[in-house]
């Protein structure tokens, strides 16, 4: 089985939100749907900009509360490492 850390976002530089999970298209079907009451409803963030795959939920988890820490500037340099278009990756994960 493997555990997700994303990174989503409202627009390219826009509000981002970092979380983590074991079903990564289920997650992210839940934020755009706005299924969840809370701040990615709020603020309107549901493209999947960022991810990265590991083979624990501890060490989605803890890379999660890492990124959460992190200043935004390092955020966006993430994100745009490898995704410097900002493009939506959920299309990608549907194969």
């Amino acid at each position: 089985m493997a555990f997700f850390t994303y990174i989503i976002a409202s627009r390219r530089n826009g509000t981002v939100y970092t979380g983590s999970t074991d079903d990564l298209i289920k997650r992210v079907v839940e934020h755009r749907d706005k299924l969840r009451p809370g701040f990615t409803r709020r603020y309107g963030v549901a493209l999947l900009v960022w991810y990265e795959v590991h083979e624990t939920r501890h060490t989605a988890f803890v890379r999660e509360r890492q990124i959460k820490e992190w200043k935004r500037v390092w955020k966006l340099e993430l994100i745009e490492r490898k995704n410097p278009a900002w493009a939506d990756l959920f299309p990608t994960l549907l194969g």
